[in-house]
């Protein structure tokens, strides 16, 4: 398929297991095979929960989930928050202690009215002209990380560039300083790796490495947003934790929380989707000539593509609220069911030619943000924002960069992560006086 990827269907519905991180070990265009399949034959399949195994915390095997893989389906439940809930939790298929969903799940995992009660308090915080700063931060960060890698003519394009821009302007933007920002970025991978070994040790159970990244992120948040609350400056933090809305501020947990929230969602998907545009654009050589021949033209489509093709969050979960129907099929109170962005994202009955890269795509209705409901993502606007920034200071100062080596990949079945990407480019000099 020129421009694409041609879906693999290797596995039969019976071979199928999503709860099998060897499943997602397989090569992506087996996997979408895998999901074309499901859409096809069993689009509500139902999947044993995978055996966490012997952990730190009690977590219970449960009765295993429905998969949602239809464009469909995903944005009907997303839209039916009263009857879809997340406050079981969004961000893990067991059923989780309520403290450890707290803990890293934060906004998401909650349900209205409390829902709507944070994310008032948060937007809040970000005012227009705060929101102004944010976004020229942007581009003096990207400007700086740029300068740092320019003249050596290759380096790893995720641990240099990618990653660098979203961890930088949210620890800038809420304050965090420069030396705490190694320890943000390293929890934040443990606490998204899957127990990834590169970021996890073999002889440390995964959940107890993600309670100690969580304990250390809310140890930081802790202490500065008590400082912040006597000493206020200008940063996000210093609004979250002064704001008053109606006589309700978020507390110094919620703060924590949404700090979790902020480097982990805010950081590894928008690093995994820059990662991920620029493996795409080596491979489709003729989607990236369109895209720079009319930089600024292009960018809004192709930064909507991006996500869509990336699909940097794999799926987020839901629980049955109350008895009912979904896509001709009975669900029961307490059931829970997947809604796995990805398939959604390459649904033939939505999507013309979805397993084709295409920067001009239009209309581009993906849901990589989440679809659309009060848990759309909050962050989609400075997400957006973070990848034009650097893909147009990419195509300004180092218009050949190519990856030179397939991406090493995270092994997991939540993020769609690239961990490392090898890159070259033709060095140029560093912008002066930056």
């Amino acid at each position: 398929m020129v421009g694409g990827v041609e879906p693999r269907q290797v596995l039969s519905m019976d071979e199928i297991d999503l709860s099998d991180l060897e499943f997602w070990a397989r090569p992506w265009e087996e996997r979408e095979g895998a999901f074309l399949t499901l859409r096809q034959e069993r689009p509500l399949a139902h999947f044993a929960e995978p055996d966490p195994g012997d952990t730190p915390i009690p977590v219970p095997v449960g009765p295993g989930y429905r998969a949602l893989v239809r464009h469909a389906d995903v944005a009907h439940v997303s839209r039916h928050p009263e009857i879809f809930l997340s406050g079981p939790g969004a961000v893990s298929i067991p059923d989780m202690p309520q403290e450890m969903v707290e803990y890293f799940g934060g906004m998401i995992s909650t349900d209205n009215p409390r829902h709507a009660r944070l994310r008032r308090i948060v937007s809040a915080a970000f005012t227009p002209r705060r929101v102004k700063s944010i976004e020229d931060g942007i581009q003096l960060r990207a400007d700086r990380i740029l300068d740092r890698v320019c003249d050596s003519g290759e380096c790893d394009f995720v641990t240099e560039v990618a990653a660098p821009l979203p961890l930088e302007v949210i620890c800038d933007m809420m304050g965090i300083a420069p030396a705490d920002q190694p320890a943000v970025f390293r929890c934040s991978n443990i606490i998204l790796s899957m127990g990834d070994p590169e970021f996890v040790p073999p002889e440390q159970h995964p959940i107890e490495a993600f309670l100690n990244a969580g304990a250390e992120l809310t140890a930081l948040m802790h202490d500065l947003g008590a400082h912040r609350l006597e000493h206020p400056t200008d940063d996000v933090t210093s609004a979250l934790i002064n704001t008053n809305i109606d006589g309700e501020a978020l507390t110094p947990a919620e703060l924590s929380s949404f700090f979790i929230l902020l480097v982990v969602a805010g950081n590894e998907t928008t690093r995994n989707a820059i990662s991920h545009g620029l493996w795409a654009l080596t491979e489709h050589p003729d989607q990236r000539a369109l895209w720079q021949a009319d930089v600024e033209a292009v960018a809004p489509t192709a930064v909507e593509e991006i996500v869509r093709w990336a699909s940097p969050v794999i799926w987020m979960r839901r629980t049955v609220g109350e008895d009912t129907e979904l896509a001709g099929e009975r669900l029961s109170a307490g059931d829970k069911v997947l809604l796995f962005y990805n398939s959604a994202n390459r649904d033939e009955s939505v999507f013309e030619e979805p397993f084709r890269f295409d920067v001009q795509r239009s209309p581009n209705p993906h849901v990589g943000f989440g679809a659309a409901g009060p848990h759309f993502c909050l962050g989609a606007h400075l997400a957006r924002r973070e990848i034009t920034v650097m893909f147009r200071e990419l195509f300004a100062r180092l218009p050949d960069i190519e990856a030179t080596g397939e991406p090493d990949r995270l092994r997991s079945n939540f993020i769609n992560g690239i961990k490392h990407l090898p890159c070259r480019f033709t060095p140029a000099k560093a912008a002066a006086g930056r």
